[in-house]
């Protein structure tokens, strides 16, 4: 049973940084293609990020490329999301979310989700 859990989300000035983290089930990170998505209030929920399990193969939305980097760490089963220059548009609900392959953007592809950290950007 795959199980995600975010956290790391808070509020944070434009311009600053956070770290999200995704804490998986063990061997989740390895073995599934594993994204971030996020949902901002009465907007759809968007791909922002997708890894290529057992890999360092990494995609990005055009709107975070630049800013957001992935970065793992295998023995904690722990994926993170370093979000830097943060601006009032990343202001979401954040999604980690593991998948089978091939790895695609579109959230249909992904069946494991966890429940969300909350990201506050003010200006």
């Amino acid at each position: 049973q795959v199980q995600l859990v975010e956290s790391g989300g808070g509020s944070v000035q434009a311009g600053g940084s956070l770290r999200l983290s995704c804490a998986a089930s063990s061997g989740t990170i390895n073995y599934h293609c594993m994204a971030w998505f996020r949902q901002a209030p009465g907007q759809e929920r968007e791909w922002v990020a997708l890894r290529w399990p057992g890999t360092s193969n990494t995609a990005y939305a055009d709107s975070v490329k630049g800013r957001f980097t992935f970065a793992q760490d295998n023995a904690k089963d722990t994926l993170y999301l370093q979000m830097n220059s943060l601006q009032r548009e990343d202001t979401a609900m954040y999604y980690c979310a593991a998948g089978d392959t091939p790895c695609y953007s579109r959230e249909t592809f992904y069946n494991h989700w966890g429940q969300g950290t909350q990201v506050t950007v003010s200006s």
